[in-house]
């Protein structure tokens, strides 16, 4: 007979083991440090000697993207740090940073276990749902920092994501108020915040600043870059806004997510058997989206990050779809405010649906024509992008300075 456990009941019931794991280590530690005291003849013994001082974790070799920038300002500074990752394949672990040591802690609940019982300083993450589900607070961390990586709002975490990071470091003052409404509705402490801008944004300006576009577009070039999901674009839309765009007359690119090639492999299937590479047609599969996005004169998405990443980063306008979003899953549900990046998006460019969609050729024109769109990109770096260019130098100063500032607190508390 087999035995069903569903996650969530599987989630409890690791919660459980590592409690129990964790009062009888805390146990054993404080006969411990007793015996140690006592056969020390009552002098005091080192018990911090195997606290590591910053540790980075990650979830997924992605994230190494927006954490490098931060790891080489680390590096810069002489500063030593334990990167743990839960994905074998993440670049980290082939790094050639001399302060940098990355090290594989295992996948799954293997993970959650070393860092359940994590002796640190400062633990600093962009992973959200700390103490939530499998990922614990470890009591021997003095200090939990977390960062976002996009430019977006803090409430679009799923429930409870950030609420029990001790710091949050952001990018716009919104976020910070989004972070004191939440802290009000939980009735959890405040937490420190610090906006220190998007390190990753100004990696990718830096790179498109080195490697500027050399010739313009002998005709307009339309980015098709949809999410992967129910309410995708192609998912919606199917080929109906591939005859749409193919009308208009520009040269169009598509670049589906990755994610699509595994979950929807029919879907794409039949349409690129329908609409196959052509002189106006491009399917676009390429790694890294650096040299498509900087083609691309307009982009066209639905909820996908990239829609940022293109009108901050390249400044270019953009359409977007209404999908429907659902906030029941998110902090954001929990609060009557709009979200920003929905008072944002039509500041930088047009919402795209079914009666409009006839008219995609003049929506296009107007976004790439109307000034209006090139000061609402403005406005939104404003709001979400601080510190332009020096995210990964203030993250960087910011922990060490909080690493120092929790050393220097005990060593008052001993009274040294």
């Amino acid at each position: 007979m087999q035995f069903y456990i569903d996650p969530g009941t599987g989630s409890m019931l690791f919660t459980i083991l590592i409690g129990i794991l964790g009062a009888l280590r805390y146990l054993f530690k404080s006969w411990f440090v007793k015996l140690r005291f006592f056969f020390s003849g009552g002098r005091k013994t080192e018990t911090n000697a195997d606290e590591i001082p910053l540790v980075i974790f990650s979830d997924g070799k992605q994230y190494w993207t927006y954490l490098e920038p931060i790891c080489r300002e680390l590096d810069k500074r002489g500063f030593d740090v334990v990167y743990m990752t839960s994905d074998p394949n993440d670049p980290v672990l082939h790094n050639s940073y001399e302060h940098i040591e990355g090290r594989f802690i295992g996948e799954g609940n293997k993970a959650f276990a070393k860092l359940n019982f994590l002796k640190a300083t400062v633990v600093f993450s962009t992973t959200p749902g700390l103490d939530v589900y499998q990922w614990k607070r470890s009591r021997e961390v003095k200090c939990y920092v977390h960062i976002m990586h996009a430019a977006k709002d803090l409430t679009l975490y799923r429930m409870f994501g950030t609420d029990y990071y001790d710091v949050l470091l952001l990018a716009g003052d919104y976020q910070i108020t989004q972070a004191r409404q939440l802290e009000k509705l939980w009735n959890i402490p405040e937490r420190e915040c610090a906006i220190v801008g998007v390190p990753y944004l100004d990696e990718m300006l830096k790179r498109f600043e080195q490697n500027p576009l050399v010739e313009k577009n002998d005709n307009r070039v339309v980015l098709l870059a949809p999410s992967w999901g129910e309410s995708g674009i192609l998912n919606r839309y199917g080929g109906k806004i591939i005859d749409e765009l193919l009308a208009t007359g520009y040269d169009v690119i598509i670049r589906p997510h990755p994610q699509s090639f595994v979950s929807e492999k029919e879907l794409l299937k039949s349409l690129m058997d329908k609409y196959p590479d052509s002189e106006r047609l491009q399917w676009n599969r390429d790694n890294d989206n650096f040299e498509v996005l900087k083609k691309a004169d307009i982009l066209i998405s639905d909820f996908s990050g990239v829609m940022f990443d293109f009108a901050l980063v390249y400044d270019k306008p953009i359409i977007y779809t209404d999908t429907g979003f659902d906030k029941g899953p998110y902090d954001a549900w929990w609060l009557d405010e709009p979200l920003w990046i929905f008072e944002v998006l039509p500041a930088i460019g047009k919402e795209l649906n079914t009666d409009n969609m006839h008219s995609l050729k003049d929506m296009i024109d107007d976004c790439l024509n109307n000034q209006k769109y090139s000061e609402g990109r403005d406005r939104a770096r404003q709001e979400t992008w601080a510190y332009q260019g020096e995210g990964a130098a203030r993250t960087a100063e910011f922990l060490i300075k909080k690493y120092e500032e929790i050393k220097k607190s005990e060593t008052v508390e001993r009274g040294e």
